[in-house]
């Protein structure tokens, strides 16, 4: 037989022995090494074994639970999807969701962990799998090529038996199966089933019977010509990956997802679970959220609760809101569990960074929905933080996920409001090098807790916050031209109407999603010109810099701007 690199047969790679909790196996297929572990969920990951940064080995990497972290600058990648989540030499950049690594399909079964070159072919049990108590052997590394292997394993049937040569390298006389997985054109390893649980003479007379073989084996194999190796090609990723800006998803790019689950979190907080109808959802960071498109034709962004690795389904938090103008009244009154929905890929413009010594996280009400899952990734990390949480008298949504966690959770139900200033003030304490706050919430809270955080000495750099909205009253009674850089274009935007707008009309796709200056996905580079910022998702420092803005509801002081598009 001639291996190929390309082979779409199901090979056993590991025991599921191999896998206990917390650990990285190195296994081998057809020249290849990959890393193959088990998250906490019980997912078996098999990825191509090595760091997109440096091409360092993952399986000597730290196991997580819903992470594989790189020892070397520590990159830390997604349980299910292998989509880098963090890296340490950009903390406060979201990585982009085209950084993630190799992987192959898997299947646990019998004891045995499976993999493929590809998923081209369905994994298939071998004839007669069902019904046996199966024992998966020691496994026996042999440097010969899988043919040989395969021959020389068959030779051991019995002569009123003969062997049955199976698809797969695969043996099988009596109550036994020989499985040939293919490290490469000339190495092997020899692993085994027995159809019930052995005593320990069967296993010696097992381990015996192949030690026996893989010696007679390799003694003919170094009488021959070694076999050209397997040489995979690995794509080379470029080193400024990481910090080149996002590519912007098109406002039309949906996933659909099921309404797995619909339930009463909180009193006016629904919770819902998002599942997709196959596979799993892409890669998120904390602090992401989804564009959620309702059946009235509205968008509404809301902010994804997972955990780390956690990638089955998002889970959000929504709430009933008197005033609404069909958004949440919609989710809670129309969608029901197993209704369809269409939402996009996770975007993340409230990153977490993961190297301070101190993590405060201030949420109010519904604020708590992109905090529980920075404190998730946190605690997964063993990483030192505290969370506060502000809520009115029966209002503490997802009580039980925030009383789950190992970090410091604090309630703080029903405070009366002077006391919320001098309750936040102790919760931040003065500042200290490394530590950072991230605060979401009313727009009344945000203010306080930047305010106060900086009257205690904190940076703008280590005050992180969110608005779920912009309150601002915006003025866009102002007429200016803009000058698009890159496009060649000079656009003239009159009252009413916003430079995005003024954007789209003229054919231009450009990057938004809450359009109210609030989420910064429209930000963007100003080159010259004073802006008139009215947004509430850049600090104050960032808005005297003037070198960016935000499109959606932003405006000129000067009679004329120049972007960056």
């Amino acid at each position: 037989m001639t291996l190929s690199l390309t082979d779409p047969t199901w090979y056993p790679i590991a025991s599921s022995d191999d896998l206990p909790f917390r650990h990285v196996y190195q296994g081998q297929l057809l020249g290849r090494e990959l890393a193959v572990w088990r998250a906490d969920d019980g997912n078996v990951n098999v990825w191509e074994n090595r760091c997109l940064h440096r091409g360092v080995r993952l399986s000597i990497g730290v196991n997580e639970g819903g992470e594989l972290k790189c020892q070397y600058h520590g990159w830390r990648y997604a349980n299910r999807s292998a989509g880098c989540t963090y890296i340490p030499a950009h903390p406060a950049d979201a990585p982009a969701r085209r950084i993630q690594n190799r992987t192959y399909p898997v299947r646990e079964a019998y004891g045995l962990i499976w993999s493929a070159a590809n998923d081209d072919q369905v994994f298939q049990p071998f004839p007669g799998a069902e019904g046996n108590d199966w024992f998966p052997l020691r496994p026996m590394p042999v440097n010969a090529a899988p043919e040989d292997v395969l021959a020389a394993l068959a030779s051991l049937a019995p002569d009123d038996q003969p062997a049955d040569l199976l698809p797969g390298l695969t043996v099988h006389f009596g109550d036994t199966y020989y499985f040939v997985q293919p490290v490469d054109a000339g190495r092997s390893v020899i692993r085994g089933l027995l159809s019930a649980q052995p005593d320990s003479a069967t296993l010696r007379h097992c381990n015996e019977t192949l030690s026996k073989l893989r010696d007679r084996v390799e003694r003919a194999a170094a009488k021959k010509p070694a076999p050209e190796p397997l040489n995979p090609a690995f794509e080379k990723v470029s080193a400024e990956l990481s910090t080149m800006p996002e590519i912007a998803v098109p406002r039309g790019n949906t996933l659909t997802v099921v309404v797995k689950r619909k339930w009463t979190s909180a009193d006016g907080v629904i919770g819902f679970e998002l599942a997709p109808r196959d596979g799993h959802l892409p890669t998120f960071q904390p602090g992401a959220h989804i564009d959620v498109h309702l059946p009235n034709g509205l968008i509404r962004q809301y902010s994804i609760t997972n955990g780390p690795g956690d990638l089955m389904s998002y889970i959000i938090g929504v709430k009933q809101e008197s005033a609404s103008k069909g958004g949440s009244k919609v989710l809670v009154e129309s969608v029901r569990e197993g209704d369809l929905l269409s939402i996009s890929e996770p975007r993340n413009n409230f990153p977490l960074r993961r190297d301070a010594t101190r993590t405060v996280l201030i949420a109010g009400g519904i604020g708590i929905t992109p905090l529980l899952s920075m404190a998730r990734f946190l605690d997964k990390s063993s990483l030192n933080y505290e969370l506060h949480y502000f809520t009115r008298a029966g209002d503490v949504a997802f009580r039980s996920e925030l009383e789950a966690l190992n970090g410091k959770v604090i309630f703080h139900t029903g405070l009366p409001r002077e006391q919320i200033g001098s309750t936040i003030a102790s919760a931040l304490g003065e500042w200290s090098l490394a530590q950072h706050v991230y605060v979401c919430g009313p727009s009344a809270m945000l203010e306080t807790v930047r305010a106060t955080a900086a009257s205690q000495g904190w940076p703008e750099a280590s005050i992180h916050f969110e608005y779920f909205k912009n309150d601002k009253v915006i003025d866009n009674s102002s007429a200016f031209e803009v000058e698009l850089a890159r496009s060649a274009m000079t656009l003239q935007i009159p009252s009413g109407k916003t430079i995005l707008e003024v954007m789209r009309d003229n054919g231009l796709t450009v990057p938004s999603s809450c359009e109210q200056g609030a989420c910064g996905t429209c930000l963007t580079t100003v080159m010259e010109g004073e802006v008139d910022h009215q947004d509430v998702y850049l600090n104050d420092s960032e808005k005297r810099s003037n070198t960016c803005m935000m499109t959606c509801v932003s405006r000129a002081k000067s009679a004329r701007l120049v972007l960056d598009i």
